[in-house]
């Protein structure tokens, strides 16, 4: 059976901390596996200077079918760019029930193409969301903002700079599908990384 594929969908100065764990526990699962995709086929480097190949381009991207998830990934670039294409490449997965993950400075990529606007979402704080959604009138989700490492509401996990791990782990449970035994396995996973194996280790 063919894998189905998760998108990581990297810009320049792309926030290397981010993805880590979310890649890795993709790439050990069975049923999946971990592809870039970009705006183009150009490698991308990401803040740490790690150069990365991509894929696919968005364009190229034309059938879903095989598309589980998408991973928008925080850094440098989001704040200074729209990235129309993007917005379109998410708003056809959005269309098709395929949910869609963004951390740090790409959740405020979401909030401006309005796809955060009736569910639940997180950033880095709501003085960073303010400050970056001050003029932008596509925005009117602020009652739907909340105080979160991370959260997953009507298709979409949003994550704050300091919620790498809690991001990876929404986006396993999406894909265990209630797989219970995957589930436990998350779940353990998260608790050993988030507090460590040491007895006593805070």
């Amino acid at each position: 059976m063919e894998k189905k594929e998760v998108l990581f969908l990297l810009t320049e100065h792309w926030a290397d901390w981010y993805i880590g764990q979310a890649m890795a526990q993709v790439s050990f699962a069975d049923d999946y596996v971990s592809k870039t995709i970009s705006i183009d086929k150009h490698p991308k480097t990401s803040i740490g200077g790690l150069k990365a190949e991509i894929d696919y381009s968005i364009e190229e991207y034309q059938s879903l079918d095989n598309l589980a998830l998408i991973v928008l990934v925080g850094g440098g670039s989001w704040r200074n760019n729209r990235y129309d294409e993007i917005a379109d490449f998410v708003s056809k997965a959005n269309n098709s029930n395929i949910p869609v993950a963004a951390i740090c400075g790409a959740t405020v990529f979401l909030a401006k193409h309005g796809f955060l606007n009736n569910v639940m979402h997180t950033s880095n704080g709501l003085d960073f969301f303010k400050e970056r959604l001050e003029d932008e009138k596509n925005y009117t989700g602020w009652d739907h903002f909340t105080f979160s490492q991370s959260i997953n509401d009507g298709g979409f996990i949003t994550a704050n700079e300091t919620a790498a791990l809690e991001f990876a782990r929404e986006i396993m449970l999406v894909l265990a599908e209630d797989e219970a035994d995957f589930v436990e396995y998350i779940n353990d996973w998260y608790k050993k990384h988030k507090h460590g194996s040491a007895p006593h280790a805070i």
